[in-house]
Protein backbone atom coordinates (compact mmCIF):
# COMPACT_ATOMS: atom_id res chain seq x y z
CA UNK A 1 0.00 0.00 0.00
CA UNK A 2 3.09 2.38 1.02
CA UNK A 3 4.63 1.83 -2.29
CA UNK A 4 1.45 2.56 -4.26
CA UNK A 5 1.31 6.04 -2.61
CA UNK A 6 4.58 6.41 -3.21
CA UNK A 7 3.98 5.82 -7.36
CA UNK A 8 0.61 8.03 -6.82
CA UNK A 9 2.11 10.80 -6.00
CA UNK A 10 5.49 10.20 -8.41
CA UNK A 11 2.91 10.04 -11.08
CA UNK A 12 1.05 13.40 -9.74
CA UNK A 13 4.19 15.36 -9.16
CA UNK A 14 4.86 14.20 -12.98
CA UNK A 15 1.99 15.40 -14.07
CA UNK A 16 2.11 18.77 -12.26
CA UNK A 17 5.52 19.30 -14.17
CA UNK A 18 4.56 18.06 -17.58
CA UNK A 19 1.66 20.94 -17.03
CA UNK A 20 3.99 23.44 -15.91
CA UNK A 21 6.28 23.14 -18.81
CA UNK A 22 3.54 23.29 -21.57
CA UNK A 23 1.92 26.31 -19.70
CA UNK A 24 5.26 27.96 -19.51
CA UNK A 25 5.58 26.95 -23.35
CA UNK A 26 2.56 28.42 -24.24
CA UNK A 27 3.74 31.34 -22.53
CA UNK A 28 6.86 31.65 -24.69
CA UNK A 29 4.93 31.21 -28.32
CA UNK A 30 2.13 33.69 -27.11
CA UNK A 31 4.79 35.99 -26.47
CA UNK A 32 6.18 36.02 -29.49
CA UNK A 33 3.66 36.99 -31.73
CA UNK A 34 4.50 40.08 -33.73
CA UNK A 35 1.94 43.13 -33.64
CA UNK A 36 1.06 45.67 -36.53
CA UNK A 37 2.39 48.82 -36.34
CA UNK A 38 -0.46 50.59 -34.07
CA UNK A 39 -2.27 48.55 -31.21
CA UNK A 40 -3.89 50.03 -28.74
CA UNK A 41 -1.80 51.29 -25.79
CA UNK A 42 -0.64 49.26 -22.97
CA UNK A 43 0.97 49.64 -19.56
CA UNK A 44 4.60 51.16 -20.05
CA UNK A 45 5.92 47.55 -19.48
CA UNK A 46 3.73 46.20 -21.77
CA UNK A 47 4.14 48.37 -24.66
CA UNK A 48 5.03 46.60 -28.10
CA UNK A 49 8.84 47.52 -27.91
CA UNK A 50 9.22 45.92 -24.47
CA UNK A 51 6.85 42.76 -25.17
CA UNK A 52 9.68 42.40 -28.11
CA UNK A 53 12.21 43.27 -26.34
CA UNK A 54 10.93 40.40 -23.51
CA UNK A 55 10.13 37.87 -26.22
CA UNK A 56 14.06 38.00 -27.74
CA UNK A 57 14.96 37.40 -24.07
CA UNK A 58 13.01 34.54 -23.31
CA UNK A 59 12.89 32.78 -26.57
CA UNK A 60 16.99 32.92 -26.47
CA UNK A 61 16.98 31.55 -23.24
CA UNK A 62 14.81 28.71 -23.43
CA UNK A 63 17.08 27.38 -26.23
CA UNK A 64 19.34 26.20 -23.62
CA UNK A 65 19.51 22.32 -22.16
CA UNK A 66 17.23 22.66 -18.72
CA UNK A 67 14.09 24.43 -20.63
CA UNK A 68 12.03 24.19 -17.39
CA UNK A 69 14.60 26.17 -14.97
CA UNK A 70 15.66 28.22 -17.80
CA UNK A 71 12.02 29.66 -18.31
CA UNK A 72 11.00 29.87 -14.95
CA UNK A 73 14.19 31.93 -14.35
CA UNK A 74 13.17 34.34 -16.83
CA UNK A 75 9.97 34.85 -16.09
CA UNK A 76 11.23 35.51 -12.52
CA UNK A 77 13.75 38.17 -14.25
CA UNK A 78 11.59 39.64 -16.86
CA UNK A 79 8.23 40.20 -14.86
CA UNK A 80 9.20 43.47 -12.35
CA UNK A 81 7.74 42.51 -8.78
CA UNK A 82 5.91 45.67 -8.41
CA UNK A 83 4.36 44.99 -11.45
CA UNK A 84 2.53 42.19 -9.64
CA UNK A 85 1.24 40.43 -13.31
CA UNK A 86 1.02 36.39 -13.61
CA UNK A 87 2.23 35.05 -16.69
CA UNK A 88 -1.56 34.36 -17.50
CA UNK A 89 -1.87 37.92 -16.98
CA UNK A 90 0.41 38.87 -19.74
CA UNK A 91 -0.19 36.22 -21.96
CA UNK A 92 -4.58 37.14 -21.77
CA UNK A 93 -3.41 40.74 -22.46
CA UNK A 94 -1.35 39.76 -25.43
CA UNK A 95 -3.75 37.48 -26.70
CA UNK A 96 -6.06 40.49 -26.23
CA UNK A 97 -4.28 42.83 -27.80
CA UNK A 98 -3.23 40.86 -30.86
CA UNK A 99 -6.93 40.53 -31.68
CA UNK A 100 -8.24 44.23 -31.17
CA UNK A 101 -5.32 44.76 -33.55
CA UNK A 102 -7.04 42.58 -35.79
CA UNK A 103 -10.14 43.96 -35.37
CA UNK A 104 -8.89 47.32 -35.95
CA UNK A 105 -7.28 46.25 -39.44
CA UNK A 106 -10.86 44.49 -40.14
CA UNK A 107 -12.39 47.43 -39.24
CA UNK A 108 -10.31 49.65 -41.14
CA UNK A 109 -10.54 48.08 -44.46
CA UNK A 110 -14.45 48.39 -43.88
CA UNK A 111 -14.10 52.12 -43.60
CA UNK A 112 -11.99 52.23 -46.17
CA UNK A 113 -14.51 49.94 -48.43
CA UNK A 114 -17.32 52.11 -47.33
CA UNK A 115 -14.95 55.29 -47.86
CA UNK A 116 -14.50 54.30 -51.45
CA UNK A 117 -17.94 53.80 -52.16
CA UNK A 118 -19.27 56.61 -51.10
CA UNK A 119 -16.13 58.77 -53.07
CA UNK A 120 -17.86 56.68 -55.97
CA UNK A 121 -21.44 57.87 -55.49
CA UNK A 122 -20.36 61.49 -54.65
CA UNK A 123 -18.50 61.57 -58.00
CA UNK A 124 -21.33 60.00 -59.75
CA UNK A 125 -23.61 62.63 -58.19
CA UNK A 126 -21.18 64.86 -59.68
CA UNK A 127 -20.50 64.26 -63.02
CA UNK A 128 -24.25 63.05 -63.26
CA UNK A 129 -26.05 61.29 -65.66
CA UNK A 130 -26.11 61.36 -69.68
CA UNK A 131 -30.15 62.86 -69.10
CA UNK A 132 -28.29 65.98 -67.60
CA UNK A 133 -26.82 67.04 -70.82
CA UNK A 134 -29.71 68.45 -72.29
CA UNK A 135 -30.92 70.49 -69.31
CA UNK A 136 -27.55 71.98 -69.26
CA UNK A 137 -26.96 73.08 -73.00
CA UNK A 138 -30.38 73.95 -73.15
CA UNK A 139 -29.92 76.17 -69.85
CA UNK A 140 -26.90 78.05 -71.30
CA UNK A 141 -27.90 78.43 -74.93
CA UNK A 142 -30.94 79.58 -73.49
CA UNK A 143 -29.34 81.92 -71.58
CA UNK A 144 -27.05 83.33 -74.02
CA UNK A 145 -29.66 83.51 -76.91
CA UNK A 146 -31.78 85.21 -75.26
CA UNK A 147 -29.63 87.93 -73.82
CA UNK A 148 -27.99 88.47 -77.57
CA UNK A 149 -31.35 89.84 -79.29
CA UNK A 150 -30.74 92.99 -77.70
CA UNK A 151 -26.97 92.31 -78.15
CA UNK A 152 -26.78 92.82 -73.98
CA UNK A 153 -24.28 90.06 -73.97
CA UNK A 154 -20.92 91.18 -75.70
CA UNK A 155 -18.62 89.52 -73.12
CA UNK A 156 -19.12 85.91 -72.37
CA UNK A 157 -18.36 85.69 -69.10
CA UNK A 158 -17.46 82.22 -66.79
CA UNK A 159 -16.60 81.62 -63.43
CA UNK A 160 -16.64 77.94 -61.57
CA UNK A 161 -17.37 77.54 -57.41
CA UNK A 162 -17.29 73.91 -56.67
CA UNK A 163 -16.52 74.82 -53.08
CA UNK A 164 -19.72 74.86 -50.88
CA UNK A 165 -22.27 77.93 -50.79
CA UNK A 166 -20.83 79.23 -47.20
CA UNK A 167 -17.62 79.37 -48.26
CA UNK A 168 -18.73 82.11 -50.86
CA UNK A 169 -17.87 85.21 -49.48
CA UNK A 170 -17.56 89.04 -49.73
CA UNK A 171 -14.50 88.51 -52.12
CA UNK A 172 -16.41 86.28 -54.23
CA UNK A 173 -19.36 88.65 -54.14
CA UNK A 174 -16.97 91.25 -55.33
CA UNK A 175 -15.65 89.90 -57.99
CA UNK A 176 -18.43 89.64 -59.61
CA UNK A 177 -19.50 93.06 -58.65
CA UNK A 178 -15.98 94.76 -60.36
CA UNK A 179 -16.81 92.33 -63.20
CA UNK A 180 -20.07 93.83 -63.62
CA UNK A 181 -18.88 97.65 -63.21
CA UNK A 182 -16.56 97.47 -65.77
CA UNK A 183 -19.13 95.06 -68.21
CA UNK A 184 -22.33 96.56 -67.74
CA UNK A 185 -23.10 94.92 -71.04
CA UNK A 186 -21.46 91.30 -70.24
CA UNK A 187 -23.64 87.78 -69.14
CA UNK A 188 -21.86 85.86 -66.48
CA UNK A 189 -22.44 81.84 -65.74
CA UNK A 190 -20.85 80.42 -62.63
CA UNK A 191 -20.91 76.88 -63.03
CA UNK A 192 -21.76 75.22 -59.58
CA UNK A 193 -23.81 73.02 -58.09
CA UNK A 194 -23.96 75.00 -54.75
CA UNK A 195 -25.27 78.04 -56.53
CA UNK A 196 -27.40 76.66 -58.71
CA UNK A 197 -29.71 76.79 -55.70
CA UNK A 198 -32.23 78.93 -54.23
CA UNK A 199 -30.23 80.14 -51.67
CA UNK A 200 -27.61 80.59 -54.40
CA UNK A 201 -30.19 82.92 -56.04
CA UNK A 202 -30.60 85.10 -52.81
CA UNK A 203 -26.66 85.10 -52.98
CA UNK A 204 -27.50 86.39 -57.01
CA UNK A 205 -30.56 88.81 -56.33
CA UNK A 206 -28.36 92.23 -55.95
CA UNK A 207 -27.31 91.90 -59.41
CA UNK A 208 -30.42 90.90 -61.16
CA UNK A 209 -32.49 93.19 -59.46
CA UNK A 210 -29.76 95.86 -61.16
CA UNK A 211 -30.24 94.14 -64.73
CA UNK A 212 -27.06 92.74 -64.60
CA UNK A 213 -27.49 88.79 -66.57
CA UNK A 214 -25.94 86.62 -64.46
CA UNK A 215 -26.47 82.99 -63.45
CA UNK A 216 -25.56 79.79 -62.24
CA UNK A 217 -26.16 76.82 -63.62
CA UNK A 218 -24.84 73.03 -62.30
CA UNK A 219 -22.12 72.11 -65.04
CA UNK A 220 -22.97 68.65 -66.92
CA UNK A 221 -18.93 67.01 -67.70
CA UNK A 222 -20.75 64.30 -69.81
CA UNK A 223 -21.78 67.02 -72.10
CA UNK A 224 -18.87 69.35 -71.76
CA UNK A 225 -16.53 66.68 -72.47
CA UNK A 226 -18.42 63.97 -74.70
CA UNK A 227 -16.18 64.54 -77.96
CA UNK A 228 -12.72 64.44 -75.82
CA UNK A 229 -10.24 62.23 -74.65
CA UNK A 230 -11.11 64.13 -70.82
CA UNK A 231 -14.65 61.47 -71.39
CA UNK A 232 -12.60 58.86 -70.97
CA UNK A 233 -10.73 59.82 -67.69
CA UNK A 234 -14.33 60.91 -65.74
CA UNK A 235 -15.81 57.81 -66.11
CA UNK A 236 -12.52 55.80 -65.00
CA UNK A 237 -12.58 58.12 -62.11
CA UNK A 238 -15.96 57.51 -61.20
CA UNK A 239 -15.26 53.87 -61.47
CA UNK A 240 -12.66 54.55 -58.59
CA UNK A 241 -9.81 54.21 -61.15
CA UNK A 242 -8.29 57.48 -61.14
CA UNK A 243 -6.58 58.58 -57.68
CA UNK A 244 -7.76 62.00 -56.76
CA UNK A 245 -5.07 62.73 -54.85
CA UNK A 246 -3.85 65.05 -52.40
CA UNK A 247 -4.29 67.98 -53.28
CA UNK A 248 -8.18 69.51 -53.56
CA UNK A 249 -10.03 67.79 -56.00
CA UNK A 250 -12.79 70.64 -56.26
CA UNK A 251 -9.06 72.86 -57.37
CA UNK A 252 -8.42 70.21 -59.97
CA UNK A 253 -11.85 70.03 -60.96
CA UNK A 254 -12.32 73.84 -61.75
CA UNK A 255 -8.98 73.22 -63.81
CA UNK A 256 -10.72 71.11 -65.95
CA UNK A 257 -14.28 72.92 -65.74
CA UNK A 258 -13.03 75.56 -67.08
CA UNK A 259 -11.52 74.33 -70.10
CA UNK A 260 -14.66 72.58 -70.93
CA UNK A 261 -16.58 75.62 -70.62
CA UNK A 262 -14.33 77.77 -73.26
CA UNK A 263 -14.18 75.04 -75.41
CA UNK A 264 -17.38 74.69 -76.06
CA UNK A 265 -19.25 78.06 -76.10
CA UNK A 266 -16.29 80.61 -76.34
CA UNK A 267 -15.76 83.69 -73.81
CA UNK A 268 -13.71 84.78 -70.85
CA UNK A 269 -12.96 82.74 -67.78
CA UNK A 270 -11.56 84.11 -64.83
CA UNK A 271 -11.45 83.16 -61.20
CA UNK A 272 -13.12 83.97 -58.16
CA UNK A 273 -10.57 85.95 -56.41
CA UNK A 274 -10.33 88.60 -58.88
CA UNK A 275 -10.89 92.24 -59.63
CA UNK A 276 -11.61 93.42 -62.73
CA UNK A 277 -9.99 96.87 -63.37
CA UNK A 278 -11.39 97.41 -67.15
CA UNK A 279 -13.11 96.06 -70.49
CA UNK A 280 -11.17 93.09 -71.64
CA UNK A 281 -11.26 94.95 -75.34
CA UNK A 282 -9.12 93.73 -78.38
CA UNK A 283 -8.46 90.89 -76.28
CA UNK A 284 -8.77 87.13 -78.35
CA UNK A 285 -7.50 83.78 -77.90
CA UNK A 286 -5.38 85.42 -74.96
CA UNK A 287 -3.46 83.85 -71.78
CA UNK A 288 -1.76 85.73 -69.46
CA UNK A 289 2.12 85.12 -67.86
CA UNK A 290 2.52 85.14 -64.23
CA UNK A 291 6.38 85.47 -63.95
CA UNK A 292 8.90 86.46 -66.77
CA UNK A 293 12.49 85.31 -67.33
CA UNK A 294 14.64 88.32 -66.13
CA UNK A 295 17.47 87.79 -68.62
CA UNK A 296 15.90 87.07 -71.45
CA UNK A 297 12.57 88.51 -71.12
CA UNK A 298 10.38 85.49 -71.93
CA UNK A 299 7.66 84.47 -69.93
CA UNK A 300 8.73 81.59 -67.25
CA UNK A 301 4.99 80.66 -66.67
CA UNK A 302 1.70 81.15 -67.35
CA UNK A 303 -1.33 81.09 -65.34
CA UNK A 304 -4.61 79.82 -66.10
CA UNK A 305 -6.99 81.97 -63.75
CA UNK A 306 -7.77 84.62 -66.55
CA UNK A 307 -8.17 82.89 -70.35
CA UNK A 308 -10.21 84.33 -73.39
CA UNK A 309 -10.59 82.23 -76.12
CA UNK A 310 -12.76 80.75 -78.91
CA UNK A 311 -15.37 78.32 -78.69
CA UNK A 312 -13.23 75.13 -80.00
CA UNK A 313 -10.18 76.52 -80.43
CA UNK A 314 -7.31 73.75 -81.15
CA UNK A 315 -4.92 75.14 -77.83
CA UNK A 316 -8.04 74.27 -75.42
CA UNK A 317 -8.27 71.04 -76.66
CA UNK A 318 -4.75 70.73 -75.86
CA UNK A 319 -5.50 71.92 -72.60
CA UNK A 320 -8.17 69.16 -72.25
CA UNK A 321 -5.62 66.39 -73.09
CA UNK A 322 -2.80 67.27 -71.35
CA UNK A 323 -5.15 67.43 -68.38
CA UNK A 324 -6.74 63.89 -69.21
CA UNK A 325 -3.18 61.89 -69.98
CA UNK A 326 -1.51 63.58 -67.26
CA UNK A 327 -3.52 64.08 -64.23
CA UNK A 328 -1.54 64.25 -61.03
CA UNK A 329 -3.35 64.97 -57.68
CA UNK A 330 -0.74 65.17 -55.58
CA UNK A 331 1.37 68.07 -57.13
CA UNK A 332 -0.06 71.64 -56.56
CA UNK A 333 -0.31 73.96 -59.60
CA UNK A 334 0.77 70.66 -62.18
CA UNK A 335 -2.77 70.29 -63.21
CA UNK A 336 -3.70 73.92 -63.64
CA UNK A 337 -1.04 76.59 -64.16
CA UNK A 338 2.22 74.19 -65.20
CA UNK A 339 -0.30 72.35 -67.55
CA UNK A 340 -1.19 75.39 -69.72
CA UNK A 341 2.68 76.13 -69.40
CA UNK A 342 3.86 72.60 -70.48
CA UNK A 343 1.32 72.65 -73.53
CA UNK A 344 1.85 76.45 -74.88
CA UNK A 345 5.82 75.94 -74.26
CA UNK A 346 5.54 72.94 -76.72
CA UNK A 347 3.03 74.18 -79.27
CA UNK A 348 4.21 77.68 -79.05
CA UNK A 349 5.97 77.06 -83.19
CA UNK A 350 3.57 74.71 -84.40
CA UNK A 351 1.23 76.55 -87.19
CA UNK A 352 -2.23 76.40 -86.37
CA UNK A 353 -2.16 77.83 -82.45
CA UNK A 354 -2.95 81.52 -83.04
CA UNK A 355 -3.16 82.84 -79.42
CA UNK A 356 -1.41 85.62 -77.83
CA UNK A 357 0.98 85.20 -74.03
CA UNK A 358 -0.11 88.69 -72.11
CA UNK A 359 2.61 89.91 -70.05
CA UNK A 360 2.07 89.35 -66.53
CA UNK A 361 1.26 93.42 -65.34
CA UNK A 362 -2.32 92.11 -67.38
CA UNK A 363 -3.98 90.36 -64.70
CA UNK A 364 -0.87 89.28 -62.40
CA UNK A 365 0.78 92.32 -61.45
CA UNK A 366 2.12 90.91 -57.88
CA UNK A 367 3.17 87.72 -57.50
CA UNK A 368 1.76 85.50 -55.06
CA UNK A 369 4.39 86.22 -52.73
CA UNK A 370 4.31 89.78 -52.15
CA UNK A 371 0.59 89.90 -52.31
CA UNK A 372 0.56 91.50 -49.28
CA UNK A 373 1.96 94.73 -50.48
CA UNK A 374 -1.41 95.36 -51.46
CA UNK A 375 -3.26 95.30 -48.65
CA UNK A 376 -1.25 97.53 -46.56
CA UNK A 377 -1.47 100.74 -45.96
CA UNK A 378 1.83 103.14 -46.48
CA UNK A 379 3.74 104.38 -42.75
CA UNK A 380 6.04 106.60 -44.14
CA UNK A 381 7.29 108.77 -47.30
CA UNK A 382 9.04 105.87 -48.85
CA UNK A 383 6.12 103.46 -48.89
CA UNK A 384 3.87 106.29 -49.83
CA UNK A 385 5.26 107.03 -52.92
CA UNK A 386 5.95 102.95 -54.17
CA UNK A 387 2.10 102.70 -53.44
CA UNK A 388 1.22 105.41 -56.02
CA UNK A 389 3.48 104.67 -58.27
CA UNK A 390 2.06 101.22 -58.21
CA UNK A 391 -1.14 102.15 -58.22
CA UNK A 392 -0.89 103.96 -61.62
CA UNK A 393 1.13 101.17 -63.08
CA UNK A 394 -1.90 98.88 -62.01
CA UNK A 395 -4.27 101.38 -63.26
CA UNK A 396 -2.96 101.95 -66.58
CA UNK A 397 -1.38 98.38 -67.08
CA UNK A 398 -3.91 95.38 -65.96
CA UNK A 399 -6.90 94.62 -66.85
CA UNK A 400 -7.40 92.51 -63.51
CA UNK A 401 -5.56 91.80 -60.38
CA UNK A 402 -5.46 88.80 -59.20
CA UNK A 403 -5.63 88.13 -55.04
CA UNK A 404 -4.03 84.89 -54.60
CA UNK A 405 -6.86 83.90 -52.27
CA UNK A 406 -4.64 80.75 -50.53
CA UNK A 407 -2.27 83.67 -49.71
CA UNK A 408 -4.30 86.78 -49.13
CA UNK A 409 -7.75 85.17 -47.77
CA UNK A 410 -7.16 86.14 -44.10
CA UNK A 411 -5.81 90.01 -44.60
CA UNK A 412 -7.50 93.03 -43.39
CA UNK A 413 -7.73 95.80 -46.31
CA UNK A 414 -6.22 99.00 -44.64
CA UNK A 415 -7.55 102.15 -45.41
CA UNK A 416 -5.48 103.31 -48.15
CA UNK A 417 -4.02 100.64 -49.06
CA UNK A 418 -3.70 99.86 -53.11
CA UNK A 419 -6.36 97.30 -53.01
CA UNK A 420 -8.60 99.86 -51.07
CA UNK A 421 -8.08 102.34 -53.87
CA UNK A 422 -8.69 99.86 -56.79
CA UNK A 423 -12.15 98.63 -54.90
CA UNK A 424 -13.15 102.17 -54.56
CA UNK A 425 -13.07 102.31 -58.23
CA UNK A 426 -14.58 99.00 -58.96
CA UNK A 427 -17.53 98.89 -56.58
CA UNK A 428 -21.44 99.01 -57.35
CA UNK A 429 -22.69 98.43 -53.94
CA UNK A 430 -20.15 100.98 -52.27
CA UNK A 431 -21.00 100.96 -48.78
CA UNK A 432 -18.07 99.34 -47.70
CA UNK A 433 -14.66 98.32 -49.35
CA UNK A 434 -13.00 96.64 -46.17
CA UNK A 435 -13.12 93.29 -48.37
Amino acid sequence: MGIFKLKLSQLLVSLVLIVLLAYNSLSIFSVYIPFPAKTAPLLASSSPENVAEKSRRLVSMSSSGKVSSSVMYAVKEEIPVAEKKTLLDLNFTLLHTNQNSLDFIRNESVILHVKRRQSRKALSKIFGQDGEMKRFSKRVKEFFKANSSNSSCKFRFFMTWISSIGNFGDREFFTIESLFKSHPDGCLIIASDSLDSRQGMEILRPFLKKGFRVAAVSPDYNYLFKNTVAKAWIDRLTKGNVNPGEVSFGQNLSNLLRLGLLYNFGGIYIDADMIVLKRFVNLRNAIGAQTVNLQTRNWSRLNNAVMIFDKGHPLLYKFIEEFALTFDGNKWGHNGPYLVSRVVSRVSQRPGYNFTVLPPAAFYPVDWSRIGSLFRAPRNETQSKWMFTKLRQIRGRSFAVHLWNKESRKLEVQQGSIIQHIMSDTCIFCKSTSG
